[in-house]
């Protein structure tokens, strides 16, 4: 399966706790989002891709890679475009040893409404 239907069975559990759920509360039908969901989204019709991306907050940027932020994403990066390079220096230290001990911690690749990957930094450079 891809990575951004993944995401988004990952986002509806999260938020929904079901797909039945979801399905209710959106007014997409059930069986709509269980074929997209189990064929991938990018099979689906742009329309119900587009309400489902809108419903989940999530916001899709097109560049060679498809990267999906959401409203958390969007609030640090404005949150850190506020502040002088002392407290960039400081955030990026702080994200570094964060990102290390997760690695270290969780060996999987878990969708936490930031990033996909996980890979050790090295806090040296």
């Amino acid at each position: 399966m891809d990575r951004i239907t993944n995401l988004i069975k990952d986002e509806i559990k999260r938020q929904y706790k079901n797909l039945r759920r979801f399905s209710e509360e959106s007014g997409i039908p059930y069986s709509t989002l269980s074929n997209a969901l189990a064929r991938g989204i990018g099979n689906t019709a742009y329309d119900t891709v587009v309400k489902i991306f809108s419903l989940l907050g999530l916001r899709q940027l097109y560049d060679e890679d498809q990267i999906i932020f959401n409203d958390k994403f969007r609030d640090i990066c404005a949150m850190l475009a506020a502040i002088d390079d002392k407290g960039v220096h400081t955030v990026e230290t702080v994200l570094k040893m964060e990102y290390n001990r997760c690695a270290e911690e969780n060996e999987s690749s878990e969708y936490n409404g930031i990033s996909f990957e996980r890979e050790k930094i090295d806090l040296l450079k």
